[in-house]
């Protein structure tokens, strides 16, 4: 029976075998770790992969990997569509599990890399690089297989034994010419991998949030406890991702790493499939009837959308070989439809409403900020771990640069039950920050967070231009703290401030924000690039330089239009009209996705 014939109807209130709570959560639970753990599994390798493996530029490699956050947050848009209208979670959760295991499965088919020639006179040496991650080093080899090891840096190169090639020690950048060969098959194997996941996750994100609500009745006081619960699986997975597929990755080969990501997904995929008799059949298709009907001679409705699906994977894969077209397309398109959005409030509503969504217009946008910001982690932040941060912890053993994304979800196990025990303490006092104030904060803290990076590059970088470990753990603390602001509270005031009639609208808006947010990311962390060779960087000192420059720029901006958000909020909050909202407003303007969100949710940075 599908959801919609029985909306209040919810699991049985007796059924308490998982910590209390349904069968069903369990299966949800281990579904979205083992998920999460392919996901974060990937993007905690993937610019690293992209410079080390296939030796395309830090600059290019990051605006791939904009292009590929971007598109991961607008096609679950359209899947959300279609699996509420269509498919139901159930196959739409099916269908982009499988595209995920074809896509991180094809990541670990890398082939045998990009080669990175340099050319003196009339002959050719090739550069070798042994090893992963910051550990990597050069060696330049003749044709006939004499080679020495090799340093770069901005003024040119210096030879450990130049007498091995013939060649002087030291060589002027003008002396020689550099050239990178890659193997095109491979190069699209990795685009195509990228789409096939893009793709997967449209189908699949939120949907299992939706289920996750539907298998409680509305009035199940165990609710929000199990958002919590399955909150914690997104988080396991995340730690789990980041500790192992990056150790196999950057100790044995990335594809070792890839591939565990892979069976994560294929783990995940098996547990959802063997688990649907404790869903209670809330993931099933609305009007099942329709999926049978035929819209092209034989070819059922059903059918027709999973071609459509596996036919979208061509513009994907085309998107992210030209990522460019991806970040013009937003940087434009994305603010004219704010824009869109705010004119057509002011003209065509009047009263609270018009208020209300004027202030949550305003609040997504700074949101955009916020986002850019904290989505470094994938690119720019996990690159100065590789390249300027001294990976030692405590001298007792050391992590690689992917790993030191564990600190995120780490913080956030640890921090989150604090967060929501202060906010309840603060409430029964009538002190708790307002919606727009916790925003305020949020941007203020991502801000320091760059400040205590730029902080410990002015008075305790080494000789080596590296920075003790604890600056950067010390930035992710501020950026979860902000996330812990911010994050839990976003979605849930759209559901709560929008008109009802235009809550999905709104929600595109919301997801187009954290998609521009992705391309913005990206064109600040091209902004931190210098050169590299064979995926090593020329000048540590350069490159450092170069972090201090643009962290400190964007932690100022952050930190001042925080300040003044917070400054504002008393304001915004009074425009909010909260006091007037009616129960009908808050159940119109509710949905799964919401509800998830006010139990701390956030399926931006977690659940994406």
């Amino acid at each position: 029976m599908s959801e919609a014939a029985v909306p209040s109807v919810g699991a049985d209130p007796n059924d308490r075998k998982f910590f209390g709570h349904p069968k069903g959560l369990a299966i949800l639970f281990f579904t979205e770790m083992w998920e999460r753990f392919s996901f974060y599994g990937m993007r905690a390798m993937l610019t690293l992969y992209l410079i080390q493996h296939f030796l395309i530029g830090p600059r290019e490699a990051q605006g791939i990997y904009a292009a590929y956050g971007s598109l991961v947050y607008l096609m679950p848009v359209i899947g959300g569509l279609i699996a509420d209208r269509y498919l139901g979670s159930r196959k739409a959760v099916t269908i982009g599990a499988v595209l995920l295991v074809l896509g991180h499965f094809g990541m670990a088919f890398e082939g045998s890399g990009a080669k990175q020639y340099v050319t003196v006179g009339e002959q050719r040496y090739e550069i070798v690089a042994e090893g992963r991650g910051e550990s990597r080093t050069l060696e330049i080899v003749s044709a006939a297989g004499q080679r020495t090891g090799v340093e770069f840096s901005s003024a040119g190169m210096t030879l450990a034994d130049p007498a091995a090639l013939g060649l002087p020690q030291t060589l002027a950048e003008g002396d020689y010419g550099e050239t990178v060969a890659r193997d095109p098959f491979f190069e699209q194997i990795l685009y195509l991998s990228l789409a096939l996941i893009i793709v997967g996750v449209g189908f699949l994100k939120a949907n299992i949030s939706t289920i996750v609500g539907a298998i409680y009745a509305k009035t199940d006081p165990r609710r929000d406890q199990g958002f919590t619960i399955f909150y914690m699986g997104i988080n396991l997975g995340s730690l789990l991702a980041t500790a192992f597929c990056t150790w196999l990755g950057f100790t044995y080969g990335w594809k070792y790493g890839f591939g565990l990501a892979g069976l994560g997904m294929l783990a995940g995929l098996v547990t959802f499939l063997t688990g649907q008799k404790y869903l209670l059949g809330k993931a099933d298709p609305p009007a099942p009837e329709k999926l049978r009907r035929p819209v092209a001679g034989p070819v059922s409705l059903e059918a027709t959308i999973y071609i459509l699906g596996l036919l979208a994977v061509i513009p994907m894969w085309f998107l992210i070989g030209q990522h460019d077209i991806v970040t013009m397309t937003l940087t434009i398109g994305a603010p004219l439809i704010f824009l869109a959005m705010f004119l057509w409030v002011g003209w065509s509503l009047r009263g609270h409403e018009r208020s209300r969504m004027f202030v949550a217009l305003i609040l997504i946008v700074f949101s955009v900020l916020f986002w850019t910001l904290f989505e470094q982690a994938g690119s720019s932040l996990t690159l100065y771990a590789n390249n300027n941060t001294n990976l030692s912890v405590l001298g007792l053993f050391s992590i690689n640069a992917g790993q030191t994304q564990l600190f995120n979800p780490g913080l956030i196990v640890l921090l989150g039950p604090l967060f929501v025990a202060m906010w309840a303490w603060l409430a029964r006092r009538n002190i708790e920050p307002s919606t727009a104030a916790k925003f305020g904060l949020g941007i203020v803290q991502v801000g320091l967070g760059f400040l205590v990076l730029v902080f410990g590059i002015e008075h305790f970088v080494g000789p080596d231009f590296r920075v003790p470990l604890l600056w950067l753990f010390l930035a992710y603390l501020f950026h979860t703290t902000g996330e812990l602001c911010l994050s839990p509270v976003g979605l849930s005031m759209i559901t709560r401030l929008s008109v009802p009639r235009v809550v999905g609208l709104m929600m595109g808006v919301w997801f187009l924000s954290s998609a521009l947010a992705h391309t913005l990311a990206g064109l600040i962390a091209q902004e931190t690039s210098t050169d590299t060779v064979a995926g090593v960087v020329k000048d540590a000192g350069a490159q450092l330089a170069s972090y201090q420059s643009v962290f400190s720029t964007i932690g100022w901006v952050a930190v001042g239009i925080g300040v003044l958000l917070t400054l504002l909020s008393p304001i915004l909050s009074r425009y909010m009209h909260l006091d007037t909202l009616s129960d009908a407003d808050d159940l119109a303007g509710s949905g799964e996705i919401g509800e998830a969100q006010a139990a701390g949710v956030h399926p931006e940075s977690k659940g994406s």
